[in-house]
């Protein structure tokens, strides 16, 4: 079993690994550090010096020879501490870039089950505050420890030269600090987590808000949102209180002991040159060295909430990076066409791992020819809409086997399924770009005309060319500038320019007006001319020219036939369809 102990170097492990593509600005970076943290012990050795020997022995060469010497190692330090700013920064930057893009590339191989579980705003939150915290520790963490360290250590070198017994003194208190510092560690640890939820919900809320503003104003929700946001955000006024009171202890403490090493120093420095066992300039240094030691001290003390900040924040990276990827079977196959003929045996799937009690899907069996319409129609709960996205493998099924063309999609290899299988549904998704980039989602690879052509089958192509910028329109966030049928037909332009063997329907017309609908229809009738198709829709007028209507409710499939076989049979079909035209 992994202990504690061993996560937290597997997370070290796993930290310094995004130094390696940099390591030549890191070491860059670390030079400066040491060079500067010697440089900090340079001016309490020339202070004693010249308190004890130039000044008194008049010897003005030695003492502009000092003062020419300190001019210059200013200039020097300015310089590296310019490199560690500007260079460091960058270093702490472009470990956040990689790490950004390798986050935002596993997100890309999530299985679908991780986005129904986990809010859009909570992972934004990993991806932009926590990456950032990373950023910051990545820069700050390496460089401030080992200066602080290197800072240390040569003060009480240093300071061991000017009195050893005074040295061992003032330093016995240090393991004190440490040693409280380390006790703080387990509470803050886990204080920082929960201010990082809570700030991920906010995020989740927002965006969410926003994402709905037009229905929260249309039922006249505000109140409603604003007190569920009023509801986590006090939670994070809660936990980001709890946070500033530990870093309130942990700072004030530091400070006090900060302070009592200023007072150790004086009474115990004051007692021995009473007593004659050191000189005045090593009186003076030794207080300088103290400054010079209780600096790092401070430094150790801040980055300690950057170290807290940054590794929660890798912590929380690290969960997003270790949830399994969706997975290629060994020796996938991967055939160069697929024609479309789609069998469903005995196939079994619940969300969540449902037990079989709760399945959506129980030993439901289907047979689709290739180049076949089969529309699926009955109540809403049957689970026609997750046939559709079992097809593609966006969820794995528990049981049974579905295969294209005699191939079980489980052996074929994703992308080559998926490239076969175009899908417009009910809620068009439109990216947030122009017109083009939209389209050519179908093939990114398509040129100018075919783009165009795809858009002449989906009849948009006149309206986009009428637009000031043609088909470098941009559409806004989630097409939010164009009505639901320019969308709708912007999504089948997008399936045109696939051209897929295999076309997956999934309510696309539900949402329109009965003229749009008509108009699209036309254009889903040329898309899916030749093609497998698989048509899932509540308006039966829709269905009618469909070679086979499944009729799907929760007990499987309850009649199958042509809309006159079963509107002749007079079953559930023809009560559904004389109960949507009954008024008309």
């Amino acid at each position: 079993m992994q202990t504690k102990n061993d996560k937290q170097r597997g997370y070290l492990k796993r930290f310094t690994r995004y130094y390696k593509p940099h390591k030549k600005l890191f070491i860059i970076d670390m030079c400066c550090a040491f060079i500067i943290s010697l440089f900090n012990l340079v001016y309490p050795y020339l202070t004693k010096e010249i308190i004890n020997n130039y000044v008194p022995n008049r010897l003005l060469t030695m003492l502009l020879g000092a003062a020419g010497f300190l001019l210059g190692f200013y200039a020097v330090k300015a310089f590296l501490n310019y490199i560690l700013q500007y260079w460091g920064h960058v270093v702490g930057v472009r470990i956040q870039s990689d790490m950004r893009r390798e986050l935002f590339g596993h997100l890309q191989e999530l299985p679908f089950a991780y986005f129904d579980e986990n809010k859009t705003g909570a992972i934004m939150s990993r991806m932009t505050n926590d990456l950032f915290q990373i950023s910051e520790l990545a820069h700050h963490g390496p460089e401030d420890v080992f200066l602080s360290l290197i800072t240390l250590v040569g003060a009480f070198i240093m300071l061991a030269f000017i009195n050893v017994y005074l040295t061992l003194i003032v330093f016995a208190f240090i393991p004190v600090i440490v040693i409280y510092a380390t006790l703080m560690r387990r509470r803050m640890t886990r204080i920082y987590k929960e201010v990082r939820v809570a700030q991920a919900e906010v995020n989740a809320d927002v965006e969410s808000a926003i994402s709905g503003m037009r229905v929260s104003r249309a039922y006249t929700a505000q109140k409603h949102e604003c007190a569920k946001f009023d509801k986590g955000n006090s939670f994070f006024v809660k936990s980001k209180s709890a946070q500033y009171k530990v870093m309130g202890e942990f700072h004030s403490s530091m400070r006090f002991f900060t302070d009592f090493l200023y007072f150790a120093v004086l009474l115990a420095g004051g007692l021995f040159f009473y007593y004659g066992k050191i000189d005045v300039g090593g009186f003076a240094a030794f207080v300088l060295y103290i400054s010079a030691l209780i600096n790092p001290i401070g430094t150790l003390t801040t980055i300690y909430d950057q170290i807290q900040e940054g590794a929660t924040g890798f912590k929380r990276f690290c969960e997003i990076m270790d949830e399994p990827a969706e997975t290629q079977p060994q020796n996938a196959l991967r055939p160069e066409t697929l024609a479309g003929n789609i069998v469903f045996d005995g196939v079994s799937f619940g969300y969540n791992n449902d037990d079989d009690a709760r399945k959506v899907i129980t030993d439901f069996s289907l047979d689709i020819p290739a180049g076949k319409t089969v529309a699926l129609v009955g109540p809403s709960g049957g689970g026609k809409t997750t046939l559709c996205h079992l097809i593609p493998r966006f969820y794995e099924i528990d049981g049974g086997s579905i295969t294209v063309d005699g191939y079980d999609i489980r052996e074929l290899d994703r992308n080559v399924l998926r490239r076969n299988i175009g899908i417009v549904q009910q809620d068009v998704f439109l990216f947030n770009g122009t017109i083009r980039e939209n389209i050519a989602y179908g093939d990114f690879s398509a040129s100018d005309d075919k783009i165009a052509e795809a858009a002449k089958k989906a009849n948009i192509h006149d309206y986009i060319m009428s637009l000031p910028d043609g088909y470098e329109t941009r559409v806004g966030e989630r097409g939010v500038k164009l009505s639901g049928g320019q969308k709708q037909r912007i999504s089948i332009a997008r399936a045109f320019l696939k051209d897929p063997p295999i076309l997956i329907l999934d309510e696309a017309t539900s949402a329109l007006d009965n003229a749009t609908e008509m108009l699209i229809q036309e254009s889903l009738g040329m898309l899916s001319d030749g093609r497998t198709t698989l048509v899932v829709a509540h308006r039966l007028s829709t269905v009618k020219n469909a070679d086979e209507i499944i009729v799907i409710t929760q007990n499987g499939v309850e009649e199958r036939g042509t809309h006159e076989s079963l509107i002749a049979r007079g079953g559930i079909y023809k009560t559904l369809y004389e109960y949507q035209f009954k008024n008309l």
